[in-house]
């Protein structure tokens, strides 16, 4: 890993963006500094020391950089860096609406499917009777399912 100074932080991952623009994926980690050579504590007492933040690039392969950023400069870090980001992520898939629609009417026929009552007829004995037999069992199924139901909505 490579550490950067901001600007050519800023620079390199502009153009890592742009060699990505047609396929690729870019990872970016944002994370606190928190080492100084000693064990790393979590102190929740009135701890007024300001600690930098590291932010980290790879794209999975070769490209890995880095930046430390101060509390002093971190505002203007972020200005350009949220403006960069803007300015990339255009490239983004869209989003796969038929699919979301294909699942959402699966569910909607699902939950039509549980208001309807399975109509039980046909004969107990003779002919016809496997048939009754399934119907009963599918009616039990459904029954169970809306209990289901019930339960998932009072525990939300």
């Amino acid at each position: 890993m490579q550490l950067v100074d901001n600007d050519t932080f800023l620079s390199r991952l502009s153009s890592l963006f742009q060699s990505s623009k047609e396929h690729g994926t870019i990872w970016l980690t944002h994370k606190r500094l928190t080492h100084d050579g000693d064990d790393a504590t979590m102190d929740v007492g009135d701890d007024t020391r300001e600690y930098p933040c590291i932010i980290r690039v790879t794209d999975g392969e070769d490209v890995t950089f880095s930046t430390h950023i101060t509390s002093g400069q971190l505002n203007k870090f972020l200005n350009a860096y949220g403006t960069l980001l803007k300015s990339s992520m255009n490239t983004l898939r869209k989003r796969d609406k038929k699919r979301e629609k294909v699942r959402a009417e699966k569910l909607a026929a699902r939950k039509q499917g549980l208001a309807e009552p399975v109509p039980i007829e046909g004969p107990k004995r003779g002919n016809g009777r496997r048939k009754r037999q399934r119907r009963v069992k599918a009616a039990q199924k459904q029954d169970a399912a809306r209990q289901r139901m019930e339960e998932e909505k009072t525990k939300v």
